[in-house]
Order: C-alpha cells, then structure tokens, then sequence
C-alpha cells in the first residue's frame, strides 16, 4: 500500500477494481465513505454487484479474468487524449513507448468485447479518473487471484504512473491486505523464494542473515540436504500439496516427496482445490496443525492416524508487532495468560527447535546470545536490526510502546503526531531510516525531504536497461544538498561520490563491502539522508520488466475461458516446470477440452462480513452464525428460470475439477445472466455429505455448508503460484 487508509479522504477519484471493502474491509470503507462525502467520486469495476459498488457512481460489469485489456482501453484513450502526466512520465518513469504500443490494440470496441463493458461506459470511467487530481486506485485479491495475477497487478500501476498519482496524497496504489498482520507476515518472509525483508536466497543474502543470527554460514548449508537447496525457491501455500501427490515433482525437491507438513495459522480450506488438499493430507506420514481454533481442513480431511491439532494462544494471550496494510507497525498488549493447554507460536517453535537440535542457534542473536532474552522485545530489536531493505531500523520497541499508549496524540487522516510525538507519523510506516525518522505514511514522494518521508523510485535492480539506457530519475529530490537528481543505491564504493560526504578511515571500515541495506552500523544511510538523498537510488519506475515471460502486461483468457472462441488469439502460458518445486500446467490445461461446452457459468467466490477467512473463527460464534448461518449461491433470476429453480432451492454446483458441491440458491440481480456467485468461508460440509461427525465433540461450528474451493478451477498465477480462484466454470443442477 503506497499510501494509507486516512490519506483516502484526501482523493478527488477513487478507483476500486478488484475488491470489495464495504464486506472485507468494512472499516477501511469507512474513509472510501468519508471521502465520498467531501467529493470523492467512486468507479467500481467488478463482475458482481457488491455491497461496494452500491456505493459506486460509476459501476462496471466486467467479465472475470480480463482486467488487464480493461485498464489497457483507459490507458490507450488517456494517451490519445493527451491526459496523461507528460512531465512525471519523462522525469520517473521509464518504458511508456512500450506501454503505448501494447495499448494500441486495445480499442473500445476491442475491450468491449473482450470485458463486456460497454465501449462507452469505458470512456466514462476513463475521464472520470483521468481528469481528478489526485486520484487513487485500490484492489485486492479479485487482481491477484487469476493466472495472470502478476500482470493485474502490474497494470494498476502503470495506470497510476501515467496519472502521476503514485507519490501523491490522495493518490497511489493502495492494496487492502485481508488480516491485520499480512504486511507483517509478508514482510517477515511467511514466502517461498525470499528471506526475510525481501532479500533473495542469493549467497550474499544467507551470509548476511547468518551473520546477523550469529550462526555459521557452514552449519546452515548443513541444515540443507543438498547445499545449493539454500537457493532454491520453496514450495508455495498453493503446490505444496502437488509436492505429496505427484512423485514427478521429487526431483525439484532433491529427490524426494514431502511426507510431513505443519501447518501454523493458515486457513487450508481458502487455498483452491480443497479436494488436493485433503488427498495429500491423507498420504502424509505426519500432519501438524497449530491454530487457535480447530482448522476445518482437520475434518475436511479423513485422516486416520498422525494428525496432531495444537492449541495455540490467540492475539490477546500474547504480544509483539503487528504491520498493517498500510506498512505501519503497532505493539498489541498482552491481556491475559494463554489459558488451558494453549501455548503462543514462538513457545511452540521453541520447543521444537530443542527437538530438533538448533535451540542454541535460533536465539543466539537474542539478548545475552546466551538464551537470556526478553521476549518479544528482543525479537523486534532483532528483526529491526537485520531488515535494512525495506527501512525497519527506526521502528524499536521503545517508539512502538510508546506511540501504542499514546494513539490519540496521532490525526487519523495524516497520521502526524502532536505533543511530544510531533514529527513521527503513526506506526512508523516504512521505510522508516533510523531512531530519528518519522517513518513514511506515502511512499515515492519526491516533494518533500527523506528526513521527512520522502523518496523517489528505487534503483533496486539496476540503473540501466540491457542496452545501456538510464533508470535514474531526472527530478532532484527535495532538500537534495549534493546537486545530484537520479542516482544509484548507495554504497561503499559509491556514497563520497553521490554524497560528496567524505568518510572517516573509522567509518570506512565499517562500510567495507556493504550497501545500504547490509550496512549494520547504518553510516550509510546517514550519509545518504544527510545529503538529502535516498538510500536504496532515485530511479524511474519501469513499467517494462525484461526479465519475464510477459515484458509488459498481456490480456490472456483465463485457463477456464468461457469464450474458447479468444484463446487463439489470447493465450495463456506454456507449461511451467519446476514452479515452486512443482510441474504447473498452463497451456495443456487450457486446451485439454472445450470447457465452457461441459460448464457454461462462471462462478465468482467472495466474503460475507459477517465470516473472515474460511470463518474457521467467526462461525464459531453464535452470533455471527445467526446473521449469516449457511452459503447461498447468487444466481439471475433468469437463469434461475432457464433451469427450473425456484428462488431457495438446493442445487448442485458442478466444477472443472470433476466435484460437486450442494447449496441453497438465491435469486439475485448482483450477477449477470451466466455467472453465479457464493462465499468460500464455509465448511462443515464436503461434496453434499456432512462432515461434523469428524470435529472434536463440542468444536463443531456453528454455521456449516459447502466449502467452495472444493470446485474451484485449477491455475496458478505464472509468478507467484497465487490460486486462480476467480476465473471458475461451473454447470448448475437443480438438486
């Protein structure tokens, strides 16, 4: 997220594609509100008629899967039209012919066919956002979650740069993560080809972090089964299980398939293909759940030996940081003791890092290095001290504590403190440079000083293109004292030259061989501020990535398409070996059959607010359950018809995957003539068959029905390996 929640209001625009934060994100909608109510205009493009774009004064009926020619019909009008920001475009951002050129196929009528909506209706929307200073995109996992995840989301940002709305209040890109503490576990690396901050599985990257945990660079390749596995990229959330099933994926995995798993606070049942899951559950030798309440997936799965359910401590039984999506950090208290048998996660890792044998090794960097140790704020000064990549160096316990005790001395719209806390922005978004930076509520704005929470673009992969073309910005950062505009990340061999700052024969040694973000002693970066410049480089933003299989973004139909007749002309991948350590398919799936003949609907999947996640929690509230006790699958009135249903008959929904699943219809308008829609945060039935016998007496939830990513469609995004869970076909029988 660019900027933050309050910064909202300070929009003229707001462009939601991809999201739905009336039902996910309820109180970031608050400020969608509040915005609206000083002007805001709302576009909201979406296939389903959500409770958000109720609110919209433009709405958009767009086909699932086609985002990417959505945005690239505004972009093309924006460029024809001249309202796009020439100056911003020049000086920070580099690729726009490239952009324009694929932009040129995408006509109205082109993008009419391919998204539904009308050629008109996309012009609308395109000058409502282009003429309004500033203007804000947001989205969420209705981008992400489709093949070309990647892309979607790529696109936004284009859009966004040729506005000149990145690095603006009001402006950016803002991405509602869907828990409080996503940012947080994404930033401490919860992924499969990074580190934690970001930093690569590169050799550099292991030694930096081995130094840092005070352990042997030697001793962790020893922790491998194969030295060079410290390189390789993981099995993701989404191909672990192809990891237990397919022995073809053995040989990504040195040789061997997974037979154990643990499992600490995911949501099994949210990740497509439910069915997979449960096979590969049931062929592990050991499984390992840990979770506050029992996961669904424990039922879902018909385990009969070696399922281990922990207990573990909820939020308010333990304390820490928590990043929210905005980047901000806050320390929760802890309320009460863990009660009964529930231990927290880091006593539960603890322990079986001592079963393990490497207990020693894992807190060697904490307090004394001798086991002695303060937790969690030991913890925090640790990982502050490592993640240098993304700015955590300011953000200590001590300013943490005290910014959480006193919130009220902080403006909700700013973030700005006041009193003794004047010139710290709330949370210490990051980056956040050093103990003396106020953190940095909006990210890439060059019109005020670093010291303040300014910055341009990153320079983080290279100052020039392969032929030799500058990335370095052609805008001075504001308060720059050294004369320079665009320049490279700063480092050793590099800070007296961009700085002009001459470094002690002291300092100098320190610095040896290291760079802005691997600088412990953080001379570096100091240098770099009190020059007026930003660590990691004043570069453009690229809208062209060289390295990927999709230069710039490219519309391709969903592996599931229910328009075969455009696969010719937009198709999907080729088959990707060895992605996460799995064979994913792509372009044998897509052609495998003529899949919109066999299922002819669309099937969109979505929240209740009522029910988080998989609701694993919030149905097991009495409460929540009686306001929203069971699925309900939304389908036209028309097509309702067409079928023979009446409004609240039990159906049976058909997927790709060869399941069915069982639930109760409800005629609705909020989906078009051949889509249905249903929320995926239920479980307690599995293929029209309950399973509430297979809950441990008394934990059974109390809203039950069908899990809907039991019929999800296979894909994967091409990137991340993130599910494509909303470009699903379907055919719907009456039950």
């Amino acid at each position: 997220m660019t900027n933050h929640l309050g910064d909202i209001q300070n929009s003229k625009c707001i462009f939601i594609i991809g999201a739905n934060p009336a039902v996910a994100h309820p109180v970031g909608m608050v400020h969608i509100l509040r915005a609206k109510e000083l002007g805001a205009k709302i576009i909201v493009v979406d296939p389903y008629f959500s409770r958000t774009a109720s609110k919209a004064d433009n709405y958009a009926r767009i086909r699932p899967g086609t985002d990417i020619a959505f945005m690239y019909g505004m972009i093309r009008h924006i460029i024809k039209n001249d309202l796009y920001d020439k100056e911003y475009v020049k000086n920070r951002v580099y690729g726009f012919e490239e952009t324009a050129k694929e932009a040129e196929h995408y006509t109205p009528e082109v993008v009419e066919n391919i998204t539904g909506v009308p050629a008109n209706q996309l012009i609308e929307i395109t000058e409502m956002m282009a003429r309004a200073k500033p203007a804000t995109l947001i989205y969420n996992q209705g981008l992400t979650q489709h093949s070309v995840g990647t892309g979607n989301t790529r696109q936004t940002v284009i859009l966004q740069l040729l506005l000149g709305n990145v690095g603006k209040p009001g402006g950016g890109c803002n991405i509602l993560r869907g828990h409080d503490n996503v940012q947080g576990a994404s930033d401490m690396s919860n992924l499969a080809h990074s580190l934690p901050g970001y930093y690569g599985l590169a050799e550099g990257a292991w030694k930096y972090f081995c130094a840092n945990w005070k352990v042997d660079y030697a001793w962790m390749q020893s922790r491998f089964k194969a030295p060079e596995m410290l390189h390789k990229e993981g099995f993701s959330v989404a191909t672990w299980r192809f990891g237990v099933l397919e022995e073809q994926n053995a040989k990504n995995n040195s040789g061997t398939t997974i037979h154990g798993m643990m499992n600490i606070g995911s949501g099994l049942s949210s990740i497509s293909l439910t069915d997979t899951t449960k096979k590969a559950m049931e062929k592990l030798e050991l499984c390992v759940i840990v979770d506050p309440y029992f996961n669904d997936m424990g039922a879902i799965a018909d385990m009969k030996n070696n399922l281990f359910m922990l207990p573990a401590a909820s939020q308010i039984e333990t304390s820490g940081t928590v990043t929210a999506t905005n980047r901000a950090t806050q320390w929760r208290n802890q309320v009460v003791e863990p009660m009964y048998e529930c231990k927290t996660d880091h006593e539960i890792l603890f322990q079986l890092a001592k079963k393990m044998g490497y207990y020693d090794e894992l807190v060697r960097s904490l307090g004394d290095g001798k086991g002695n140790f303060k937790w969690p704020e030991d913890a925090t000064r640790e990982y502050t001290r490592a993640i240098r990549s993304i700015g955590l160096q300011g953000v200590t316990p001590e300013r943490l504590k005290a910014q959480s005790e006193n919130w009220h001395m902080f403006d909700t719209k700013t973030l700005r403190g006041s009193g003794p806390f004047k010139g710290e922005y709330y949370g210490l978004p990051w980056p956040c440079w050093s103990e003396k930076h106020p953190g940095t509520p909006i990210m890439y704005d060059d019109s005020i000083p670093v010291s303040e929470g300014g910055m341009g673009f990153r320079t983080r992969w290279t100052p020039k293109t392969p032929d030799g073309t500058s990335l370095l910005s052609e805008v001075e950062l504001k308060g720059t004292k050294s004369g320079v505009k665009g320049h490279d990340h700063i480092t050793a061999a590099n800070v007296e030259a961009i700085t002009g700052i001459a470094l002690t024969e002291e300092e100098k040694e320190k610095v040896k061989g290291k760079s802005w973000s691997t600088d412990l002693s953080n001379i570096l970066v100091e240098k770099a501020m009190q020059a007026g410049l930003c660590p990691y480089g004043n570069g453009k933003a690229r809208t062209v990535v060289w390295e990927w299989i999709d230069k710039v973004p490219k519309h391709r139909e969903p592996l599931h398409s229910p328009r075969p007749d455009l696969i010719a002309q937009y198709p999907t991948y080729k088959d990707k070996d060895n992605h996460y350590r799995a064979n994913i398919k792509y372009e044998s799936r897509q052609n495998e059959k003529v899949w919109a003949k066999e299922y002819p609907m669309q099937l969109l999947t979505g929240r209740y607010v009522e029910h988080l996640g998989t609701g694993t929690e919030s149905r097991s509230s009495i409460y929540l359950s009686e306001l929203a006790p069971e699925p309900l699958l939304d389908i036209h009135p028309d097509k309702g018809h067409d079928l023979g249903l009446r409004d609240g008959d039990m159906v049976w929904i058909y997927g790709t995957t060869g399941l069915r699943i069982k639930v109760k219809c409800k005629f609705s308008t909020r989906v078009a003539y051949d889509t249905a829609s249903m929320p995926y945060t239920y479980s307690g039935y599995h293929a029209g068959e309950s399973i509430l016998g297979r809950y441990p007496k008394g934990l059974e939830p109390y809203a039950v029905g069908e899990a809907s990513n039991t019929i999800i469609s296979y894909g994967f995004d091409i990137v991340t390996t993130t599910p494509e869970t909303k470009c699903t076909l379907c055919r719907i029988e009456k039950a």
